[in-house]
C-alpha cells in the first residue's frame, strides 16, 4: 500500500504546478545548446550532479536526520537556507510556489501535524516553503526511508524535467522514456554521493546553472516561468 502512496505524489501530473518550470533548462534550450535527447541528457546529469545533489537531495537527508533527533526547529533554518541561497529570484519563487503548493495538496491527503505547522509558518511568513523538505516530511510520516525516499524524488524531479522537454524541444514521447530509463543506474550512485556529504557541502552549485536561472528572467519568449 506505501509504494501506491508514494506513486502518486512522485507522479508527474501530480498537481502541483512543477509543469510550469523549467529551472533553467530553457534558457539553454533558447541559446541552442540542448536541441535534442543527447543534449538534454547533458543538461539534466549537470543539474543533477552540480546543484540538486547538494541542495534539494541533501536536504532531504537533512530532514530525516533532524527528524530522528527531534531537532524541529533545524528543518525551519534548513529551509531559510536552502532558501535564500538561491540567487535567481525565479527559481527562488518557483520552488517556494511548488512547495507551498505541495503542502497544501499533502494536506488534503493526509494528516500531518509538522505539515500542518509547516503550512501555518508559511502564511505567518515564518518559513518559505520547499518541495524537497515538504515532501521528506511525508514520506517519513509514511515511513519510507530516507534512500528510497531520496530516489524517488529524483526520479519524479527527473521525470518532470524530461517531460518539460519533450515538450518544449520538442522529442518524441519514446525518446524521453528512454532516457529516463538511462538515468536509473545514475540515481544510485548520486544517492551514494548524497548520503556521504558533509555540512559544508550543502548548497553547492555551479556558475553556469545558476546564471542560466537569472537570464532566464530576460527571454523574450518564455514557456515556463522558471
Amino acid at each position: 500500500m506505501k509504494i501506491l502512496n508514494v506513486m502518486q505524489i512522485c507522479d508527474s501530473n501530480f498537481p502541483v504546478g512543477s509543469f510550469n518550470h523549467s529551472f533553467g533548462m530553457e534558457t539553454y534550450l533558447r541559446d541552442g545548446d540542448i536541441k535534442d535527447t543527447a543534449t538534454l541528457k547533458v543538461w539534466l546529469l549537470s543539474y543533477l550532479k552540480h546543484q540538486f545533489i547538494y541542495n534539494d537531495g541533501f536536504a532531504m537527508r537533512i530532514v530525516f536526520e533532524k527528524l530522528k533527533e527531534n531537532k524541529i526547529d533545524d528543518i525551519w533554518e534548513l529551509d531559510r537556507k536552502i532558501t535564500v541561497q538561491n540567487t535567481s529570484k525565479e527559481s527562488r519563487d518557483g520552488s517556494k510556489l511548488i512547495g507551498q503548493r505541495m503542502i497544501k495538496t499533502y494536506l488534503e491527503l493526509y494528516d500531518i501535524p509538522l505539515l500542518k505547522e509547516y503550512g501555518d509558518r508559511i502564511r505567518e511568513k515564518l518559513s518559505f516553503g520547499h518541495p524537497s523538505i515538504a515532501t521528506a516530511i511525508l514520506l517519513n510520516y509514511l515511513e519510507i526511508s530516507v534512500e528510497d525516499t531520496i530516489l524517488y524524488y529524483m526520479y519524479s524531479t527527473i521525470s518532470t524535467l524530461i517531460q518539460n522537454g519533450v515538450r518544449a524541444i520538442p522529442l518524441g514521447q519514446k525518446d524521453g522514456l528512454i532516457l529516463m530509463q538511462e538515468f536509473f543506474p545514475i540515481f544510485e550512485k548520486l544517492l551514494s554521493e548524497i548520503m556521504s556529504l558533509k555540512d559544508e557541502d550543502f548548497g553547492l552549485t555551479v556558475p553556469g546553472l545558476e546564471i542560466s536561472q537569472i537570464n532566464h528572467e530576460e527571454l523574450v519568449f518564455r514557456l515556463f516561468m522558471s
